[in-house]
């Protein structure tokens, strides 16, 4: 998130006041054109797919007016890293300290266990300002969804504060001892961070996204700005290196998704288009509607409005079960305003005017924000210790008690992970086919394989557990993320590609006669499903009869979080709504021309709602992903129309 100060110690910080220029408007007009996409985009406005990249903007502001002011005191001689870092506790500690406290609250009150534990460490990254590297770390496959993480937005502001540790040192440094080469300086760590954000686009996509190193570059394009002295171009390209500067803003938030890798290059244009909007400044017309009243005061707001929106998107989705409808999205935007509103007026103005000057009063603030962070990361630690409180919800826990002794009887590793099911960077070119053989016993029958990502692998219990069922021999090749799809790439995963092709070849040398297909498919949606089409072509080609397993139900968090919220119901079945409806697999039955098509909401569901509970027992271990018997539940109506897909169902039929 951005952050400013003003140059003179002894006046309140603005946020958008340059050393040298003065207070200029159009930059906090450019933090509402940041922070606007970036709500919007949470919220689930349609049409901002790419708001995300409204955090590339806030880097820009930052790296151009944090610059400039050192700059402007390194030539004034009067350049103090304490009183640096003063300034930054003043912009940023109060709110940070406000909205993380307020979240606690609402954590406390209504996340369970397990998502307040992880809650708790987030709150400990939080004060030790490694938000970032925490969220990359603990990113894996089957990671509470980040859709539930209420401070996962902090990852930003960890990256700033990493940034604002190292570039007062390095310009003082420059600044001393090679005051010629400041820029070039720079320039060259901007390049080489750059260079670094391309390559880690295929070979280390979430580091790419959360570390400083591949973002650096981001901050230093606006202190390249801050050092060139530059305030704007000819006339008569002024107003139109504004335009062109939102129009490479607009191209990213309304035509980036979630499928754009991305930072690397893709990152390029709305940081252009922060770079231009700045340089060019407040004789534009661009420059003047930035300047108005009403645009002005969103981004004098925006830190705080940051800062709420996530949380305020999280906790409502927790509390409805649901994923944001219309009515959501008002109060998204509504109460993250209030909120916003609140805080910028009653704790950032307050903690930015300066009362005192002198060593005592920075020593007094400096040791004050210590305390602050280290309060925060204390707070975290003790959720971690706690085991996230479980006592609070003690009728939870009894429900807990009896999922954890049914599953106990259940086998374990039954998708045979490591082997069978590969996760990124394991050797799945290991994969044998004794050991991913699902019928110890198999009849006369053809052999089939099961090729597909998690979402083929939760089949694999109900398989086994039905494998009397199974006329010949069955094989399970199966990898997290990796949907069965040979033009799919994956900038998540790229080993996706090399994965599917080994299929391929498995399908050749195993003389398989029918491949079941199974996936995440709504992973295609961005991509477009038309993609299956491709690979079912080819296998078809290779005289293969083909089974496409549609997309499973998913629901908006862990089954057992609505489980408890529905627990004074006494049903042995219970039902809710699927966040994947029937109009997709009805898509998908379209692209699926030439195979056969199972449609697993069809055979499961009623009226949009589709069970998580049968016999008193979870079908779901998370959101999505069956469990072992969730797994043989399913399999005991999918399986029968499998086997009669491959027993010789024509091709095109739909069951």
């Amino acid at each position: 998130m951005s952050i400013s100060v003003n140059a003179r110690s002894d006046a309140p910080a603005k946020a958008a006041h340059h050393p040298k220029l003065g207070y200029r408007p159009e930059i906090d007009g450019l933090r509402s054109l940041a922070i606007l996409p970036v709500l919007l985009f949470h919220a689930g406005v349609p049409g901002f797919d790419g708001g995300f990249v409204g955090v590339d903007i806030f880097f820009v502001i930052s790296g151009f007016l944090i610059t400039g002011i050192i700059a402007e005191e390194l030539e004034a001689k009067r350049f103090s890293i304490l009183t640096f870092y003063e300034r930054r506790a003043r912009r940023i500690l109060p709110a940070l300290a406000f909205f993380s406290l307020t979240t606690l609250v609402a954590a406390w009150v209504l996340l369970l266990p397990s998502f307040f534990e992880d809650f708790s460490r987030s709150l400990v990254a939080v004060g030790t300002f490694t938000s970032n590297i925490y969220f990359w770390k603990n990113s894996g496959y089957f990671e509470n969804t980040a859709l539930l993480r209420p401070l996962l937005h902090t990852w930003s502001l960890a990256v700033e504060e990493q940034f604002y540790i190292v570039m007062p040192i390095a310009m003082w440094l420059l600044h001393r001892y090679a005051r010629r080469f400041l820029f070039w300086g720079l320039a060259i760590a901007a390049v080489l961070s750059l260079a670094l954000s391309v390559y880690a686009t295929s070979v280390a996509p979430t580091a790419n996204f959360f570390l400083l190193p591949t973002r650096a570059w981001e901050l230093l394009l606006g202190s390249l700005l801050a050092i060139s002295g530059a305030h704007g171009l000819p006339r008569r390209f002024n107003g139109i290196a504004a335009i062109v500067g939102v129009l490479l803003i607009a191209i990213a938030v309304f035509g980036y998704t979630e499928a754009t890798p991305f930072p690397g290059l893709t990152a390029l244009p709305p940081c252009l288009g922060a770079f231009l909007i700045i340089l060019t400044g407040r004789n534009t017309p661009i420059g003047a509607v930035l300047s108005t009243r009403p645009i002005v005061f969103i981004g004098k707001i925006s830190y705080s409005l940051y800062l709420a929106h996530w949380p305020v998107t999280v906790f409502i989705r927790y509390v409805t079960l649901e994923e944001p409808t219309a009515l959501h999205c008002v109060v998204i935007i509504l109460a993250s305003f209030a909120l916003a509103i609140f805080s910028w007026w009653f704790v950032e103005r307050p903690f930015r005017v300066r009362r005192a000057t002198g060593a005592r009063n920075t020593r007094t603030v400096l040791v004050g924000a210590v305390a602050t962070l280290a309060a925060l990361a204390v707070l975290g630690g003790a959720g971690m210790w706690s085991n996230g409180f479980p006592g609070r919800f003690p009728d939870y826990l009894a429900m807990k008690s009896r999922t954890v002794e049914m599953a106990k009887s259940e086998p374990t590793n039954t998708w045979r992970n490591g082997k069978c099911f590969f996760e990124e960077g394991q050797p799945f070119g290991n994969w044998k086919a004794e050991d991913c053989a699902l019928v110890s016993d198999p009849g006369p029958g053809p052999a089939t394989l099961l090729w597909g990502d998690s979402f083929a692998a939760h089949y694999v219990p109900g398989l086994t557990a039905n494998a009397n069922l199974v006329p010949g021999r069955l094989y399970q090749y199966t990898y997290a993320g990796c949907p069965p799809v040979l033009a799919y790439y994956s900038y998540a995963r790229p080993s996706c590609s090399t994965f599917n092709e080994k299929a391929v070849e498995i399908i050749k040398s195993l003389d398989i006669k029918t491949v079941v297909l199974s996936a995440r498919w709504i992973d295609l949606r961005s991509r477009g499903v038309d993609l299956l089409s491709g690979t079912i072509a080819t296998l078809r080609s290779l005289g293969v009869k083909v089974v496409v397993i549609g997309q499973s139900p998913a629901f908006v968090i862990n089954v057992d979080v609505i489980a408890y919220a529905n627990r004074t119901h006494d049903d042995l079945r219970a039902s809710w709504f699927s966040v994947v409806d029937g109009e997709f697999n009805a898509k998908l039955r379209e692209v699926s021309a030439g195979a056969t098509f199972i449609d697993p909401i069809a055979v499961e569901c009623q009226a949009g709602r589709c069970p998580y509970m049968d016999e008193g027992r979870l079908l779901y271990f998370d959101a999505a992903h069956l469990t072992n018997f969730g797994s043989a539940q399913v399999m005991k109506s999918l399986l029968p129309m499998i086997v009669e897909a491959t027993n010789g169902v024509t091709a095109n039929s739909s069951l």
